[in-house]
């Protein structure tokens, strides 16, 4: 069972987390019906107390800092990450996590975070439309690219704004678990999938398959 870990913070935006914690634990369950379960999916913070994403709604986490499992997925959404920018710790954990992961994904805005640890550096990378130019700028060694939902540069996937990370995740799903599963995941949310990635070759998915646009 592979864990996946998904950071969140105050003025996380909500369908940034909320939708790959669905498309992951969703997966889980679809799995369980015939074998073994391959996710488990938690959310981590700075600190125990709850987290206020935007809109109000408060998130309890699973885990903070300090005090979670190995992750073998790092997911890094968005929304407001001005602050999260300031906080060294932050920062801090995000590098140190990735490097022990198996695989780290940003939604959105995430990407400004991964950015700042390093990750993105000499990288493919894309961001929420109204925020490409802001990453191109403030973080020149990132490739910054806009169009795809999102894009795969070996251990590292980042995706476009809000519900570009369910694609995202799904994708994700697909190259760790397999294709039927990841298909099986998005018809039992009924969701219309969007594929439009792009993975190490552009235009081309690890399994061979041409993307969905």
């Amino acid at each position: 069972m592979l864990t996946v870990g998904i950071f969140v913070f105050d003025e996380v935006e909500v369908l940034d987390f909320a939708g790959p914690f669905e498309v992951f634990s969703t997966a889980s369950r679809v799995r369980a019906k015939a074998g073994a379960v391959p996710f488990r999916t938690v959310t981590i913070a700075k600190s125990p107390r709850p987290v206020r994403s935007r809109g109000g709604l408060q998130i309890q986490p699973h885990h903070w800092f300090g005090e979670h499992p190995h992750l073998d997925v790092v997911i890094v959404p968005g929304g407001d990450v001005a602050a999260e920018l300031r906080d060294d710790s932050v920062i801090r954990w995000i590098a140190a996590t990735a490097t022990a992961a198996r695989l780290t994904a940003s939604v959105c805005t995430g990407a400004f975070l991964l950015a700042a640890a390093g990750i993105l550096d000499g990288k493919r990378a894309t961001t929420h439309w109204e925020d490409i130019d802001e990453l191109r700028q403030s973080y020149p060694r990132v490739k910054v690219t806009a169009g795809p939902r999102w894009i795969e540069e070996g251990d590292v996937v980042t995706s476009a704004g809000i519900s570009a990370g369910v694609d995202m995740s799904l994708h994700v799903v697909r190259r760790l678990a397999d294709a039927h599963l990841a298909a099986a995941t998005a018809r039992q949310m009924d969701y219309d999938w969007r594929d439009g990635g792009a993975a190490a070759e552009p235009g081309v998915t690890p399994d061979g398959a041409s993307p969905r646009s």
